[in-house]
């Protein structure tokens, strides 16, 4: 396929994930009784157009977002209000809340059921590297597992009292257990336990930190294409657990950034995301699914920030309104929500400098 394939497909990926983000915070002020004016799949000037159902679905021409507008809201003028009762901004503060939240959750659901369905595709390995069979591939020359005896072909059964069913658990269980560590093992058939002490090396985490790491010194046993088969109950579980580690990863990251441990060199912009999506898309569908799935995850967690432009800052707004049981006053929404809209377009330029930064330094993904 050529290059404007690529990013064709890249943006109808796109568009999809930031369809369910709409249609999360669509459903739940439908089910609240507040009118959707428009529905759009990008920013700026509609390109087409339809009405149904009493809204105007439409496609932008800014393809990086999109928005529901609700009657008696108006990212324009945020001190526009509407008393009628189909109004978004006529509902209790605590329905507003469940309808703001409806978006992030959307695109947690979303990831959720993609990274279901690259289980039962069957996941590769740059999808599913934590649950690689712990079946040791190479033992590393003087390491603590060589010394214990350890050997290519074994599977490790148990680390201490905690069972081991995925590779990713071992690596996790040693750091927890004290030495000497128990290994309960499966060599030809017959079950044996080695005892062993771990080695603590200088490593850095994912997030480039300076850390120390207990190690036994050895691999999985890995093969070139590999495809990691789930079943039914294990793929729920792969599913789950992966929705949250990436919940957590952003998270992390974006507490991380706001104390100075992580630099904003990291912040992403729009052409990261499409050049990513863009070389998965050329890797084939399930690729494709998987970093679908990881956007997902971010919009859903970078969309709760509390920034007054973004659902988590109107969350906010609303809590102060239930807490106080008053809105806050005009001029201080006014001012904060057009702070909010400096600081998104601040980051959106801070992630466009660091794109630009990539490419021309020759750190372009791929």
């Amino acid at each position: 396929m050529s290059l404007v394939l690529y990013l064709l497909v890249a943006l109808t990926a796109l568009s999809v994930l930031v369809f369910f983000h709409e249609l999360g915070h669509f459903t739940a002020a439908r089910l609240f009784g507040v009118k959707i004016e428009r529905f759009s799949i990008g920013f700026g000037r509609v390109l087409a157009r339809r009405h149904c159902c009493g809204t105007e679905w439409a496609f932008s021409l800014i393809p990086l977002g999109g928005y529901v507008k609700m009657k008696g809201q108006d990212d324009s003028d945020p001190l526009a209000r509407s008393a009628d009762p189909d109004s978004y901004t006529a509902k209790k503060p605590w329905q507003r809340i469940v309808i703001l939240l409806a978006g992030p959750l959307a695109n947690l659901v979303l990831a959720f059921f993609i990274y279901l369905g690259i289980a039962a595709m069957g996941a590769p390995l740059i999808a599913a590297s934590d649950y690689i069979p712990p079946v040791v591939g190479k033992v590393s020359p003087d390491s603590p597992a060589a010394k214990a005896g350890l050997k290519p072909g074994d599977r490790i059964l148990a680390v201490g009292d905690h069972p081991i069913h995925y590779w990713y658990q071992i690596g996790q269980t040693i750091q927890e257990t004290p030495d000497p560590i128990l290994l309960r093992i499966l060599r030809d058939g017959r079950e044996m336990t080695l005892t062993l002490r771990t080695k603590v090396i200088d490593d850095r985490n994912i997030f480039k930190e300076k850390i120390q790491r207990r190690i036994i010194g050895i691999a999985p046993k890995v093969e070139k294409d590999m495809v990691i088969r789930f079943s039914p109950s294990e793929a729920l579980f792969y599913a789950w657990n992966e929705t949250k580690k990436a919940s957590m990863l952003i998270t992390k990251g974006i507490a991380k950034m706001s104390t100075g441990e992580v630099g904003t060199e990291n912040v992403a912009g729009a052409i990261t995301i499409f050049d990513l999506m863009m070389k998965f898309a050329q890797s084939g569908f399930v690729y494709l699914l998987f970093i679908m799935a990881l956007i997902s995850v971010n919009l859903g967690v970078l969309n709760l920030l509390p920034i007054p432009a973004l659902d988590g800052g109107h969350i906010v707004f609303n809590l102060y309104e239930m807490i106080t049981r008053r809105p806050p006053s005009e001029a201080v929404y006014y001012r904060l929500t057009v702070l909010g809209w400096v600081l998104l377009g601040g980051l959106m330029f801070l992630g466009l400098y660091n794109d630009i930064n990539r490419i021309w330094g020759g750190n372009h993904v791929g």
